[in-house]
């Protein structure tokens, strides 16, 4: 068998195994169900994620200016590193709508506020800062809808 004839019995090979699996998914039963759209905390997760993606990026930014000796960008560095474990943390529970999300979400709230205060003192001077401090009012404001 040359070459040509290996791809063309391959790739006959996965058009069947793609077909069968059609037939079996259109012959078997949909035992699951889908939800109709984003969910309760849809704003909640969104306002998490954010939060996490731009904690991320401040706490980079930290720890390269701790590193050049700006010792006074720790406090910013802690806040942001505790924010980002509870906004991964908030963004999964979200999702699930659990039990303990109003209770999570107190206190997400608050370390979100934290952080916000601690980004705000670098604000005029490091644009991450701001965009971090932004985020965690946001996140801040969702966690109160929800815990309310």
């Amino acid at each position: 068998m040359n070459k040509r004839e290996w791809m063309a019995n391959s790739a006959v090979l996965a058009l069947a195994a793609v077909a069968g699996k059609a037939s079996a998914q259109a012959a078997a039963p949909h035992a699951h169900h889908h939800m109709a759209g984003p969910g309760p905390n849809a704003a909640l997760m969104a306002a998490a994620a954010d939060c996490t993606g731009k904690s991320q990026i401040c706490l980079s930014h930290c720890l390269d200016l701790l590193a050049g000796g700006e010792k006074d960008m720790l406090g910013c560095g802690k806040a942001v590193n505790e924010t980002i474990a509870i906004c991964i943390a908030l963004q999964a529970l979200a999702a699930q709508d659990a039990k303990g999300l109003k209770t999570f979400a107190k206190l997400a709230e608050a370390t979100c506020l934290a952080c916000e205060k601690e980004c705000r003192k670098h604000e005029t001077k490091h644009k991450e800062c701001k965009d971090c401090a932004d985020s965690c009012v946001e996140c801040a404001k969702q966690c109160k809808a929800i815990a309310a």
